[in-house]
């Protein structure tokens, strides 16, 4: 051994708040920095290109258009429908009766928007998965109610999102006062 002494400690340079070691093998390239063309024939036919359009040369190039999504679709967990029970039933219908009384006209919604959110149940459609038309996943949109149909169509448009009412699993507004102060006024 040493005689007790430890190893010694590497030694180091600091180059823009980084640590290098000093024997890095590039280390003098490093601290030369980058190449500096003032008006030579190179910077003449080379002009310095702009940082963004420059990081798109370095991009990750994708051969085959959507394949990356499709493989994280693959990722995607689906469960199954939560059945609601006849009093949250009872209270998803008053707040959407309340909720189609202040988005009764286009006027009305745009002079006060009423900002919700809404997490209802989207069935699985893929056809190369387990889950497709028996599980699914539940999605959360946010954004000014536009629009509440009970009658024909039977859906909640939320930021230009219909959805369905019998896929509705929840509905809560930005103010939660909103829904308790009006069923108390009726």
């Amino acid at each position: 051994m040493n005689g007790g002494r430890g190893a010694e400690p590497p030694r180091l340079v600091l180059w823009r708040g980084l640590l290098v070691p000093v024997q890095f093998p590039y280390l003098n390239v490093l601290l030369q920095g980058r190449p500096q063309h003032r008006m030579d024939e190179f910077s003449v036919r080379h002009p310095q290109m702009e940082r963004g359009r420059r990081a798109k040369l370095f991009a990750p190039f994708d051969a085959l258009d959507g394949y990356g999504d499709s493989i994280r679709e693959k990722d995607a967990v689906y469960v199954d429908r939560i059945t609601l029970d006849d009093s949250e039933k009872a209270e998803l219908n008053r707040r959407l009766s309340i909720l189609r009384t202040l988005t009764r006209s286009s006027r009305q919604v745009r002079a006060h928007p009423v900002i919700v959110t809404a997490t209802y149940y989207v069935l699985c459609t893929d056809e190369y998965s387990f889950a497709c038309g028996k599980r699914g996943q539940y999605k959360t949109v946010t954004g000014p109610a536009q629009k509440v149909d009970l009658e024909e169509s039977r859906t909640l448009t939320v930021s230009g999102v219909s959805v369905p009412l019998d896929d509705l699993f929840s509905l809560s507004a930005q103010d939660p006062r909103l829904f308790r102060a009006l069923s108390e006024e009726s």
